[in-house]
């Protein structure tokens, strides 16, 4: 079987609810417009704002931390907002996904395609989705792990409703106004405590998960936070998980693919889009 073969393959388990796509930031970049699509990418943009100190320089998390100590959350918050303001349309794979309506889908980056996508089909009648998304316990926020919201983007609470037919998953949460994300060090500092023991992941996430392996679209493993949530949120699901990353791996990624016995297809993101332009 030829990797375009098998990933329609895979691609018709997505669509069958049989596996759970898990989508990274480079799933951005396939978008018209000049949103970050990539941790360094935001970092490039935040520090095109902020002289941050050497050690933190190119690394997200620190340079976040780093505007937030010097400069508060509201500057930070504020210039994120801002690198996410040109909100383009959804891409094919946005909304194909939305069409289909898997399960559980997990969107890992902050912008709203995925969420506009669903908005979209949804407008058809068929309002039974919603989404949970990671929240930072800094400021304002309540101290809890994470918020859901319906169809409608009404808060329902901090659990999603059982009987959507669609979850989507932002584990970093969303970068829409009103909404909350985790990007800095002490963002993260209590969830990566917690996490091994599965406590910010919902209980609901949890259950979609069991018995699905995933599906890995857009992502790339060459940093140890996104390894770690990738890990922890696939952990007690079922085996055979795949990934759609094309070459070169860093040591780190080929190590980590291997610990988690993932398949990988030697593809470009865009062979996902042609597969899908591809009758059946």
């Amino acid at each position: 079987m030829t990797a375009p073969q098998r990933l329609a393959q895979l691609l018709d388990q997505v669509a069958a609810g049989a596996r759970v796509p898990y989508l990274g930031a480079g799933v951005a970049a396939s978008l018209a417009g000049d949103q970050p699509a990539s941790p360094a990418a935001l970092c490039a943009a935040i520090e095109a704002r902020v002289t941050a100190p050497k050690r933190a320089r190119g690394n997200l998390w620190a340079v976040a931390q780093f505007v937030e100590s010097r400069r508060f959350r509201k500057t930070l918050d504020g210039l994120v907002q801002e690198a996410f303001a040109a909100a383009p349309p959804p891409g094919p794979l946005h909304r194909w996904l939305a069409r289909v309506r898997p399960p559980l889908i997990v969107d890992a980056w902050y912008d709203s395609a995925l969420l506009d996508a669903a908005a979209e089909v949804g407008g058809d009648g068929d309002d039974r989705w919603g989404w949970v998304q990671g929240v930072s316990r800094n400021g304002a926020w309540e101290p809890i792990w994470t918020r859901a919201y319906d169809a409608r983007g009404a808060l329902v609470g901090e659990a999603p409703d059982p009987g959507w037919r669609t979850l989507i998953y932002k584990p970093h949460g969303l970068v829409r106004p009103g909404h909350s994300f985790l990007i800095s060090d002490s963002d993260y500092v209590e969830v990566l405590t917690e996490i091994d023991i599965q406590s910010p992941i919902p209980a609901e996430v949890q259950a979609r998960r069991t018995g699905r392996p995933f599906l890995f679209l857009g992502c790339r493993f060459d940093d140890q936070l996104l390894r770690l949530f990738a890990r922890q949120i696939a952990k007690r699901s079922g085996p055979g998980h795949a990934a759609v990353i094309e070459a070169p791996l860093t040591r780190m990624e080929a190590r980590f693919l291997d610990e988690l016995g993932i398949e990988r297809l030697d593809l470009p993101l865009s062979a996902v889009t042609d597969a899908l332009a591809t009758p059946a």
